[in-house]
């Protein structure tokens, strides 16, 4: 593994209904890169927020000097979406993806810089005394432990969004046009070296999570269907399975009838009751795998475009000074629609 040069670094953060918490991550994430010695920007993705976190994006773009680049898309599309949307419009040699609530500290950026200048593709992060509710933390080990069984790529968190990635990495993950996809496994199916860091976890300040009970579960739906058919070959031994002892038990059902007589048996509805049940239930269980598999192909066949940008802001660049490590940007603000 050979040390990597980077001259330039990204920041990617995609924001959903962050008002209160902005001012304070713009603040910190600002000081934490200026402690790195190569330019950076940071590059804000408005995920179709309701509140005033666009404007108060823009308004940053726009000052004098300012690193951000400010993208907005026109509605909400998910984090991993708006993550990709700002991956197409950084520059940086290494890429490091952000959550806007503040509990991953953005103090950990030169740490995640540095291990990436080592020579790996990807650097994780594992969540030190993990500040979530029980009901939130438990689930996610569930996942990150049906994730690993089922592709083979050995994580600790994958729910950790503060990782950093390589320019090549980033760029065969743009290439990849599925709609639905989960950003940490898909770097991993392209990375050699990897590694993973401790980093520590601190409590939401503002708002709560994005992440409803529900879009918890579509993200385990991802999780599982996006990067292997291993469910589809475990739903074709258990369907095998499942109807060798359905005979079996039906065998015995018979034989017991006829040693016992009816009355043992209680005439045989409850147990039949208890067979449907059993093969219902594995049959809803395929019928919604499959479901999965074929609204994912559905989805990709349409070829819709994953996001839409509504409009960028951001800077003119200019030749960077070369006895400083400031960012390379002009005072000018410049806004595409």
């Amino acid at each position: 593994m050979k040390p990597y040069p980077i001259q330039c670094v990204s920041i990617v953060i995609p924001v959903y209904n962050e008002e209160e918490s902005l001012p304070e991550l713009l603040r910190r994430t600002e000081a934490a890169c200026a402690q790195l010695t190569q330019a950076y920007e940071i590059v804000l993705v408005d995920d179709g927020s309701r509140d005033a976190s666009a404007q108060i994006l823009e308004d940053a773009a726009a000052r004098e000097g300012s690193p951000v680049v400010a993208v907005i898309l026109n509605r909400n599309y998910g984090q991993h979406a708006a993550i990709m949307a700002g991956f197409e419009h950084s520059k940086g040699d290494v890429v490091i993806t952000l959550d806007a609530d503040l509990q991953n500290p953005p103090e950990e950026i030169p740490r995640l810089v540095a291990q990436a200048a080592l020579g790996y593709d990807v650097v994780g992060t594992v969540r030190n005394n993990r500040q979530d509710s029980a009901w939130r933390r438990w689930p996610s080990r569930l996942i990150n432990l049906a994730v690993q069984r089922s592709t083979g790529v050995a994580m600790s968190d994958y729910g950790c969004m503060l990782r950093a990635y390589r320019r090549s990495i980033v760029d065969a993950m743009l290439a990849c046009r599925e709609r639905s996809t989960f950003i940490p496994i898909l770097a991993n199916s392209f990375a050699r070296h990897t590694t993973e860091v401790l980093v520590e976890h601190a409590e939401r300040e503002h708002g709560d999570s994005k992440y409803s009970p529900m879009r918890l579960i579509n993200l385990m739906f991802d999780l599982i269907t996006c990067m292997t058919t291993t469910p589809l070959r475990l739903l074709s031994i258990i369907g095998f399975s499942m109807a060798l002892l359905g005979g079996l038990f039906a065998i015995l059902l018979i034989v017991l009838r006829l040693i016992f007589g009816a009355t043992w048996a209680g005439d045989g509805t409850f147990v039949l009751f208890a067979v449907l049940f059993v093969f219902t239930g594995g049959q809803f269980i395929g019928m919604g795998l499959l479901g999965e598999y074929l609204g994912r192909m559905y989805s990709d066949v349409r070829a819709r475009p994953r996001f839409f940008i509504e409009k960028i802001v951001r800077a003119e660049p200019q030749p960077p000074a070369a006895h400083t490590h400031t960012p390379s940007f002009t005072n000018t603000a410049q806004v595409q629609s």
